[in-house]
């Protein structure tokens, strides 16, 4: 099975000091150990890149570009990137309008437009609720992974 790892699972897995950080690295690890596929598309490292160098004292985790582009690579090295196709606005725009979403959420929607394109169904992140309405996608938490195998 292939999981994407949404935005908020690099996030925390960056930041050593936040409080979700074991359960993001764990999480992944154990996807990986249960032989599960962890892939990204390019949505991921903009959203990351945006707030890893947006100041602490505006939520963000205050890296220079310089560190943040150690982490993309790293983030690279380690996952497959699914391509950004021009198949996935499409996709994007039939579930903004079906779902009347506003604001913020596009950003999510994006990455399930890309899962559809590319077949992938599961999602780790730690905010399974905004997930719920799209029936493509099976959203499970770092949580769920470490109680039982997905």
């Amino acid at each position: 099975m292939t999981f994407l790892l949404d935005s908020n699972i690099l996030l925390r897995s960056a930041d050593p000091g936040h409080t979700q950080h074991r359960a993001a690295v764990d999480a992944v690890e154990a996807l990986a150990l249960r032989g599960h596929a962890r892939v990204l598309v390019p949505q991921n490292l903009y959203e990351f890149w945006t707030v890893a160098t947006r100041p602490v004292a505006d939520n963000g985790l205050g890296m220079t570009p310089d560190e943040a582009a150690v982490e993309l690579s790293g983030w690279k090295a380690r996952f497959p990137m699914l391509p950004d196709t021009p198949a996935v606005y499409p996709v994007w725009e039939r579930l903004v309008i079906a779902h009347g979403v506003r604001g913020k959420p596009t950003h999510d929607v994006r990455l399930v437009a890309a899962m559809e394109v590319h077949g992938v169904t599961r999602l780790l992140t730690f905010n399974a609720k905004h997930f719920l309405r799209f029936p493509s996608v099976t959203a499970v938490t770092p949580a769920d992974v470490l109680q039982s195998p997905p």
